[in-house]
């Protein structure tokens, strides 16, 4: 089995309903821990010892936040610049991340045509994700495809909570080892290994 960290950020939680069906959704499971950042550090002063010892425990790494202005929200940045020190995430003798995973796990109000070469967005997700995709291979990681949530604001409670059962879903088959970076290869998002309930 596979330990997966949640690293969730998110500014207004209680005006988020998709990213509330999503914790609850991922709660419970076992093997998942969930590491809400700005509830921990609402003065953004993160404790690096803290942040690194759960990278250390863990096997991937989810970042799970709203697609805010094409990144995420603010103390995700913080939290890179602090807990990824040189010589320890990366750096000649920075290896102690070396063979985890890393995805992000997000909502976006646009819809998935909207982020095309040709759509008012003029990028996909996985180009605006670069930053998270090449920090990962810096510090050695494996960058697996993201799981997106496309037009949240048209989304109904029954879309939602399928999309709550295949987040879930995703998340126990990291934990269990059953999707692999070869099985990612040819998909544009993990969301695509998994089906969404037929009803």
């Amino acid at each position: 089995m596979a330990r997966v960290l949640i690293q969730f950020a998110h500014l207004i939680l209680s005006k988020s309903r998709v990213h509330t069906t999503l914790l609850r959704y991922g709660s419970n499971l076992n093997d998942v821990t969930i590491n809400d950042l700005y509830e921990r550090y609402p003065d953004l002063y993160i404790d690096v010892g803290r942040e690194q010892q759960l990278l250390v425990e863990h096997d991937i790494v989810v970042f799970q936040h709203p697609f805010y202005w094409y990144s995420s929200p603010a103390i995700i940045k913080q939290w890179f610049d602090l807990v990824l020190e040189h010589n320890w995430a990366y750096g000649v003798q920075g290896n102690a991340l070396a063979g985890k995973k890393m995805l992000n796990a997000i909502s976006c109000g646009g819809s998935r045509e909207a982020y095309r070469p040709d759509g008012p967005n003029r990028y996909t997700v996985n180009q605006f994700l670069a930053p998270f995709d090449q920090t990962a291979t810096l510090c050695k990681m494996i960058y697996l495809p993201p799981f997106v949530i496309h037009a949240t604001h048209r989304l109904t409670a029954d879309q939602l909570a399928d999309y709550g059962e295949q987040y879930r879903a995703i998340l126990s088959a990291l934990a269990s080892e059953r999707i692999s970076p070869e099985d990612c290869r040819n998909v544009e998002y993990i969301n695509e290994l998994v089906s969404l309930p037929t009803g």
